[in-house]
């Protein structure tokens, strides 16, 4: 007995997809443009917790500033170290430590509060401040007193600061990555200026 055949008019169609070499060549690809773009945002990183560093130092000078005016008394800033990082606020009691109750920021990790001769040399920093003499009060614990006016005095009761002071944020093993300072005026105002590993130093803030 005789069976038919139905066949389909319609033919098969391949499968649609990547062949493997396909899928190489792209992951390839993939990871060359990874490569490329890591180092691009690792220095963006870098940059970016500097610049976070010098604002928190910057911005607890101006609270203990401000807190000076407000109550009308002479209020010490005060820095001092924390394990591997250090802590930066304001000494409200000036009591010569920082209180977990008293307003302040932690520095750590990557960006340091450096001592003098790690960073560039400051020339540019000098010469726009008419050449006046910079005193370094970052890498050691310390303190500057804002009196009931704002300005700038050498410890409570202390005579009126005549030069400025700088506060360095880096890391002394990435030079690479640059450098921040933070310069207090006699009068009690801040600057903020950044250089790259060699300098020269500019003002950004």
């Amino acid at each position: 007995m005789t069976k038919s055949v139905i066949r389909s008019g319609t033919p098969r169609k391949a499968t649609a997809g990547f062949s493997m070499l396909e899928l190489v060549v792209s992951i390839c690809v993939m990871l060359v443009l990874t490569a490329l773009a890591i180092p691009s945002l690792v220095r963006s990183l870098r940059a970016y917790q500097l610049n976070s560093a010098a604002a928190s130092v910057s911005d607890m000078l101006k609270f203990t500033r401000f807190e000076a005016v407000r109550r009308n008394t002479q209020v010490n800033f005060r820095m001092q170290a924390n394990g591997a990082g250090w802590l930066v606020g304001s000494d409200s009691n000036n009591s010569g430590v920082l209180d977990p109750t008293e307003k302040q920021q932690l520095i750590a990790g990557f960006p340091a509060l450096l001592s003098a001769g790690i960073a560039p040399p400051p020339n540019a920093i000098r010469a726009a401040l008419g050449g006046a003499a910079l005193t370094t009060l970052s890498g050691a614990n310390g303190a500057v007193t804002f009196d009931a006016r704002g300005a700038v005095r050498q410890g409570i009761n202390g005579v009126l600061a005549v030069n400025p002071y700088v506060f360095y944020v880096g890391n002394a093993n990435d030079p690479d990555s640059g450098y921040r300072a933070v310069v207090l005026l006699p009068s009690g105002s801040t600057q903020t200026w950044t250089a790259s590993q060699g300098g020269p130093w500019r003002r950004v803030g």
